[in-house]
């Protein structure tokens, strides 16, 4: 039974950004840059037959290309932090593409998700950081921010099962339309005024 989630990549430049916060904070577990991800939707173990009508009801997505970047950082679970993270920008595209996939989930039976969608990039899991060193590590970095980068495409990860952090398996990829995101974030590249 794979172990599956939806989810938008990082690419090479946002992730060796994302690379140069790693160190500084006794009791974490680094994520490896190649695993860094935007979860979507978390779907979990399912059967073969649940898998592949997932991939047939994703597929029929039809979304246009956004923009995102990356800016500030944090950590989930505040008075026992148990992860630190980046934070993305709020897009309407980003939001309607996570709320289409947690309807197609729910039509197929799976139970909603319980948490608010909080997009996020987890850069470490947390097993004995004092809160105090969290604290201090995060003060160094609050103004943490990437230049935006287009988002072409969503896709179905599975992972192993283990304590979490990947490694992470590309089973699918599902294309988003080209839009005017494409010449915006060209023209912005030109002209950042």
């Amino acid at each position: 039974m794979p172990r599956l989630f939806t989810a938008l990549e990082i690419p090479r430049n946002a992730a060796l950004s994302l690379s140069l916060l790693r160190g500084g904070l006794p009791g974490a577990r680094w994520i490896d840059v190649e695993n860094y991800h935007i979860t979507l939707r978390f779907i979990g173990d399912v059967d073969g037959r649940t898998a592949d009508e997932i991939v047939d009801r994703l597929d029929r997505i039809d979304r246009p290309e956004f923009s995102l970047s990356l800016n500030g950082i944090g950590s989930f679970g505040s008075k026992k932090p148990h992860s630190i993270w980046a934070g993305v920008t709020q897009n309407a595209e980003m939001s309607a593409l996570q709320g289409e996939i947690e309807r197609i989930c729910q039509r197929i039976g799976l139970p909603p998700d319980p948490r608010k969608f909080t997009p996020h990039v987890t850069l470490a899991r947390l097993k004995s950081a004092r809160l105090d060193d969290v604290i201090h590590y995060l003060s160094g970095r609050g103004n943490f921010q990437t230049a935006p980068f287009l988002v072409s495409r969503f896709v179905l990860l599975s992972s192993r099962e283990s304590v979490g952090g990947g490694p992470y398996l590309t089973e699918e990829a599902f294309p988003l339309y080209e839009s005017r995101a494409k010449a915006n974030f060209a023209t912005s590249l030109e002209h950042p005024w």
